[in-house]
C-alpha cells in the first residue's frame, strides 16, 4: 500500500488541490500572465471543480492567510492617513445609498426574473461577505447552496474582470511591489507582524467580531504602526502565499456544482454581476466627478467583491489601501447590521399582506 493511501480522504483531496493550484500558478508564471499566484490557482481549481475533481479547501490555513492582508492594511494606516479622513467622508457617505440601490434593483431581479424565494432573493442581492450572507439567508429560510454559488460567482467574476477594467479603463499597472523580501525586513518587525496576525485574529474571534481574520490583525497592526513600532507591510512571500490560498478558496467554492445549478443559479449570479457592475461604475463616476477620490481608488472602493480580494488588488495596483478598505468596511458593516433587520421587516409586511 502506498504512503498516500494511509492518508484520510480529506488530506488526499487537499493534496490534489495543492498540486492542481501549484500547476495553475506555474502555468501563469511561465506564460507571464498577471497575478499568477492568485489567478493561476483560482482558474486551475475552478476547472478542477467543474470537472468533478475531488478538491477540498484548506480550512483554517486559508482563514489564517487572510491575517496577512489584515496586517498589510493595518501597517498602511499611518498618522498621515488620518489627515485624509475628511476627504474620504464624502465618498463613504455614498456607501449607504449604494447598498440601497443594489437592494432595490437586486431583490426584484432575483425574485421576478429568476424565480427565487423571497429570503434567497434578498440575501443573494445583498453585497455582504459570502459566509455572512449564507448564514443569515439560511436562518431566514433561504437556500444555502444557491446563496453560496451566487456569492461565489460574484466574487469570482469581479476578481477576474476587475484587473482588466483597471488596466484598460484606467491604465493601472498590476506590477506595484507587494512587499519587500523577508530577508530584507528586520527580525523584530517580522515577529511583531506574526504577533499582530495571531493575537488580533484570535482576540477578534473571541469577541465575535465579523471578519475576525482580517479586522483583528488590522486593528493590532494599526496600533503598532501608529505608535511607530511597525513601519513596513508583510514580506512579499507572505502576501503571495495569501494570494495563492485565496485563489484556491474561490475555485473550490464550485466543487459539486451540477449542470442544473450552472444553468439557473450560477447564470443568475453571472447576470447579477453585470447589473451591480453598472451600479458600481455609476458610483465610481460620481466619486471621481466630485473630485473626492482617485479613479483607481474609487473603482476598487465600490467594486462589490470580497474584502480580501479587493485588498490584494489594491496592493498590486498601488491604490490607497486606507481609502479602499474604509469603503469596504463601511459596506460590510452596514449590510451585516442592516440586512437581518430589513429582512425581518419584509417578512412581517408579507405576513400582514
Amino acid at each position: 500500500m502506498t504512503p498516500i493511501a494511509h492518508l484520510s480522504s480529506g488530506t488526499r483531496h487537499r493534496l490534489i488541490t495543492l498540486g492542481l493550484a501549484s500547476l495553475g500558478a506555474a502555468v501563469f508564471l511561465v506564460l507571464g500572465l498577471p497575478l499568477p499566484f492568485l489567478f493561476g490557482p483560482m482558474l486551475a481549481c475552478l476547472i478542477g471543480a467543474l470537472a468533478r475533481a475531488p478538491l477540498r479547501g484548506f480550512g483554517q490555513v486559508s482563514v489564517g492567510a487572510r491575517t496577512i492582508l489584515g496586517v498589510a492594511v493595518g501597517a498602511s494606516i499611518t498618522p498621515a492617513l488620518f489627515a485624509e479622513l475628511p476627504r474620504m467622508l464624502t465618498s463613504i457617505a455614498l456607501v449607504p445609498l449604494f447598498i440601497l440601490t443594489i437592494g432595490l434593483v437586486g431583490v426584484p431581479f432575483f425574485r421576478r426574473i429568476w424565480g427565487f424565494d423571497p429570503a434567497t432573493a434578498f440575501y443573494a442581492a445583498m453585497p455582504g461577505g459570502l459566509q455572512d450572507m449564507v448564514i443569515f439567508g439560511t436562518e431566514a429560510g433561504g437556500n444555502p447552496r444557491a446563496l453560496s454559488l451566487i456569492h461565489g460567482t460574484r466574487v469570482l467574476i469581479i476578481v477576474t474582470l476587475a484587473p482588466i477594467f483597471l488596466s484598460w479603463g484606467y491604465g493601472a499597472q498590476l506590477t506595484n511591489p507587494i512587499g519587500a523580501p523577508a530577508a530584507d525586513i528586520p527580525a523584530i518587525e517580522l515577529l511583531l507582524m506574526v504577533a499582530a496576525a495571531l493575537i488580533g485574529w484570535k482576540l477578534a474571534e473571541r469577541v465575535g467580531l465579523f471578519g475576525a481574520s482580517i479586522l483583528g490583525p488590522m486593528i493590532v497592526a494599526m496600533v503598532l504602526s501608529l505608535t511607530g513600532l511597525l513601519h513596513i507591510r508583510p514580506p512579499r512571500e507572505a502576501i503571495l502565499a495569501a494570494q495563492f490560498l485565496i485563489g484556491c478558496g474561490i475555485g473550490v467554492q464550485f466543487v459539486g456544482v451540477t449542470w442544473a445549478e450552472l444553468r439557473r443559479v450560477v447564470m443568475a449570479g453571472v447576470a447579477y454581476v453585470f447589473v451591480i457592475a453598472i451600479l458600481a461604475a455609476i458610483f465610481t463616476w460620481i466619486v471621481t466627478s466630485m473630485g473626492v477620490g482617485h479613479p483607481v481608488d474609487a473603482f476598487l472602493a465600490f467594486a462589490p467583491g470580497g474584502q480580501a480580494e479587493m485588498t490584494v488588488l489594491a496592493i498590486v495596483t498601488g491604490a490607497d489601501l486606507g481609502f479602499v478598505v474604509a469603503h469596504h468596511l463601511t459596506r460590510i458593516v452596514l449590510v451585516i447590521l442592516g440586512a437581518p433587520v430589513v429582512a425581518g421587516l419584509m417578512r412581517r409586511a408579507a405576513r400582514r399582506g
